[in-house]
């Protein structure tokens, strides 16, 4: 990342992995209270800001399928620049790595990198805590991207406790398809009442063993977006023979973990070249975690 006074280059916008997802309930709001564990990766979009001095806020690049209007990132800088008053603005510019409807937040990693970079670069200045109020507004997991460390996290996904993970590798892979979330959380086969777990039952049982995620956890979507999308059902057939594997967040995506990037690397040899797969480290913290307090 370069840094002057009027702008940030090269910024990451981390993609995540759901270490493991239950659904423990319905909320009265009507949204699903969850029980997850996020793990940063060292993988992801990568955004530009500019300063600009007339207020206007731009994004630069195009984003296929994702008009100005309605990029997160484009809201973001818009409610820090209307809850701060703010006299700057910025122009913005993606390099889309990352695909869409994968489960690996990118959208909602984006808008972050995007409040903790205008924090910096318009000398704002906001608390940690408030920016995550903030990006409450702009999606459920964005505050796990501002709050920036591996997390145990709990109600939409907002309630986060730092959790200290091993490094490993991840072997991803995407199919080409979309999942969209909305679509998975309404389906009446979803199973809606996980027994509610502790950090600490977590922890007991978190391994550095080269088989996990199987040690802990499920991911309560993957069943019923292996059953709708064939091509997730493909990819979990394509691990059952490399490495035990689980799908993030509501899908497409599916990983698996290793101790080493050789082994990781090894693995990915084996997947058809017609899919999109990537190694990939993991990350304690977000690359601009020091840019909030």
């Amino acid at each position: 990342m370069s840094q002057s006074n009027e702008s940030l280059r090269d910024c990451l916008a981390p993609a995540k992995l759901n270490l493991f997802l239950h659904i423990t309930g319905r909320r009265p709001d009507g949204y699903h209270a969850l029980q997850t564990v996020f793990q940063l990766l060292d993988w992801g979009d990568v955004l530009h800001f500019t300063r600009r001095d007339d207020g206007a806020i731009t994004r630069k690049t195009d984003v296929p399928g994702v008009r100005e209007s309605d990029d997160l990132v484009v809201h973001a800088a818009r409610l820090l620049r209307d809850h701060t008053g703010s006299k700057y603005g910025v122009e913005i510019e993606i390099d889309k790595r990352l695909p869409m409807g994968a489960g690996l937040g990118g959208g909602s990693s984006d808008a972050a990198t995007t409040l903790l970079a205008l924090n910096r670069l318009w000398g704002v200045d906001l608390p940690r805590a408030t920016l995550q109020n903030l990006a409450l507004q702009l999606g459920a997991d964005v505050p796990f991207f501002v709050f920036g460390q591996n997390a145990f996290a709990e109600g939409v996904g907002e309630a986060l406790r730092a959790v200290d993970l091993p490094k490993r590798w991840f072997l991803v892979v995407t199919p080409a398809v979309h999942v969209p979330t909305a679509e998975i959380f309404s389906e009446k086969a979803l199973t809606r009442d996980s027994k509610v777990l502790t950090m600490t039952d977590f922890l007991a049982q978190h391994s550095s063993d080269a088989d996990w995620p199987d040690s802990f956890g499920r991911n309560d979507m993957q069943a019923v977006v292996a059953e709708k999308y064939a091509e997730v059902a493909k990819v979990l057939e394509w691990f059952s023979d490399l490495a035990p594997a689980r799908m993030t967040g509501s899908g497409a995506s599916v990983f698996a973990a290793f101790r080493s990037k050789a082994e990781a690397e090894l693995a990915q040899a084996k997947i058809p070249a017609s899919s999109k797969s990537v190694v990939t480290g993991s990350l304690d913290s977000h690359p601009l975690f020091a840019f909030a307090s």
